[in-house]
């Protein structure tokens, strides 16, 4: 990076950044793409994981919003990622016979025909009975209903799809580092010309130099154009937490979705587990490792306890994580109202921010920002082609899935395995096949988090680019919040298993893992105190693995 002149430099490695990376490499474009920490450390990790139009974007009459977000959420399906998202159903229970089913369902027919203008794959919604309703979600009390409705959207893991997304745009010629965190921008002539960076892992800085530099950094897009002199556009944090409980906890065929005062509430299928969330409540403390408090872990389960005949209890809790949305400041002092679009400047010459938006909007926000971008430059660059370009994974994945049954006999997996990596790594489960044929005891499940296999964690440093415990156990896989005890007995097996790919000595490996059972410390710590600021205390108490644990120089 420090030898080369790019046309563009990219700050920021979530889904906004290996977008934007993405949609410049593909128009020929050099690019460079730098990220503080991990792909997806950030926002991009900790999302409802949904690709989904924003049901109540309608209550505000946002319909371009909606359905811009439906068309993406079609294109995820069809095209680019279908070995990532999948369809998933939400009950909405209706408490009102008369007026709110007619409320409501009007709604989501209106959803329903706001998708249909994007090739939509999904079912069309459904009115049920309350006896209907009580059959798909038995868990539901039956005073808490008077019948409901059915509709569908998509769901995705964030996090590897965000990676997967920097891995496509490196097969397209960007070339992405993280552990790199911009400390200055570099300026000639009032014009940002490049930027400098510190390398969290070896030491030292350097120059990155560019034609342009596309600030995505989210909540951290003020800082980052303080340090051009100027600010373009206004950012808040609104902090959103989500807990992770057992699949047995709830009974119930289909996902829901409640009304809150404040915003919605989901009820997320996942894998052998339920995510429940969000919270909407504005954050003005620690950006990089936003912390639940027991007030958001106890908003979400009176929420989802006032319609559950079984209460969820703090019991029941297997994992917990907080993000932070970057919303355009408005008026408001409610996050909740603030603008859910996104907006792209130009605060300086030559630095263009893009903030704002939707992870489901993630690709129009990275074409906007190129366009914005490449204005001016000669040649004329094309337009974005990124609604055609199928993510790593994506091309043959439907013919590996409809043959999954006699990838069984070619391997010696269950197929409940290899339905399970098919929807992680699509057609590049092939890699992971590779791997176990050289290395049979790869096949089995990993110590401490036997829902996945060795294979998997492996893979995540020889193909997927993690370069810490923590990146693989919280980001590559969800073992962090998928495991009753947070990863901590699968830690150290973790690190020894990938200790020779990462050339670790047994001194790192301790580190390492000192460094992972630190920070479940600090977060479990954290979400037994009654408010924010001491939350954030608490949290704090981890240092981060790439400033907090350095190798010995």
């Amino acid at each position: 990076m420090a030898k080369e002149n790019f046309d563009i430099v990219v700050i920021g490695g979530g889904v906004t950044g290996t977008g934007t990376a993405l949609d410049a490499a593909s128009r020929g474009l050099s690019v460079a793409l730098v990220e503080q920490r991990d792909y997806a450390s950030g926002t991009s990790s900790r999302s409802s994981k949904l690709f989904h139009g924003g049901l109540r974007y309608l209550e505000q009459l946002n319909f371009r919003l909606v359905k811009e977000a439906l068309r993406e959420r079609n294109l995820m399906l069809n095209r680019l990622c279908p070995h990532l998202a999948s369809p998933v159903s939400f009950l909405y229970p209706l408490q009102h016979r008369i007026w709110e089913r007619a409320y409501v369902g009007s709604g989501v027919l209106l959803y329903d025909l706001l998708a249909a203008t994007g090739n939509n794959p999904l079912p069309r919604h459904r009115h049920l009975s309350k006896s209907k309703a009580l059959r798909r979600v038995p868990a539901l009390r039956s005073e808490a209903l008077a019948g409901a409705i059915v509709y569908w959207d998509a769901k995705v893991d964030d996090a590897r799809h965000t990676m997967t997304l920097a891995r496509t745009a490196a097969a397209h010629g960007a070339v992405l580092a993280p552990s790199t965190r911009v400390v200055d921008l570099k300026q000639a002539e009032g014009r940002v010309v490049g930027v400098r960076v510190a390398d969290l892992e070896s030491g030292g800085e350097f120059n990155i130099k560019a034609s342009r530099v596309i600030n995505t950094t989210g909540v951290w897009t003020d800082r980052i154009e303080a340090m051009a002199g100027d600010t373009g556009i206004d950012v808040r944090a609104s902090k959103g937490i989500h807990l992770v409980v057992p699949r047995e906890s709830i009974e119930s065929d289909t996902g829901m979705i409640l009304r809150t005062e404040k915003s919605v509430l989901f009820v997320i299928p996942w894998g052998r587990h339920w995510i429940v969330g969000t919270t909407d409540t504005d954050w003005k403390l620690d950006l990089a490792h936003p912390a639940a408090s027991r007030g958001d872990i106890d908003y979400l389960l009176d929420h989802v306890n006032s319609v559950l005949g079984q209460p969820l209890t703090h019991n029941d809790i297997v994992g917990v994580y907080a993000g932070l949305r970057p919303l355009l400041a408005g008026e408001s002092d409610a996050t909740s109202k603030l603008s859910r679009e996104h907006a792209v400047t130009e605060p300086v010459p030559g630095l263009i921010s893009v903030a704002g938006g939707k992870y489901t909007s993630y690709r129009v926000m990275a074409a906007d920002a190129v366009d914005a971008a490449v204005r001016g430059l000669e040649p004329a660059v094309l337009r974005s082609t990124t609604d055609r370009i199928p993510l790593v994974g994506a091309e043959g994945f439907t013919e590996l899935w409809a043959s999954r049954h006699q990838l069984v006999d070619k391997s010696p997996l269950a197929i409940e395995d290899i339905e399970r990596m098919l929807g992680r790594y699509g057609s590049k489960i092939v890699d992971l096949f590779s791997l176990i044929s050289d290395r049979p005891e790869l096949a089995e499940p990993m110590p401490g988090a036997e829902g996945y296999l060795a294979v998997e964690l492996l893979y995540a440093v020889t193909h997927e680019g993690a370069l810490h415990l923590d990146d693989i156990l919280t980001r590559r896989t969800r073992i962090s919040i998928e495991t009753r005890d947070r990863g901590v007995n699968a830690a150290e097996p973790t690190a020894v298993l990938l200790a020779e790919a990462l050339g670790w000595d047994q001194p790192t490996v301790e580190r390492e893992v000192e460094h992972y059972l630190a920070r479940v410390s600090a977060e479990l710590d954290s979400q037994s105190q009654v408010d924010d600021r001491t939350a954030d205390a608490a949290r704090l108490g981890a240092p981060d693995v790439r400033t907090g644990l350095k190798k010995p120089q």
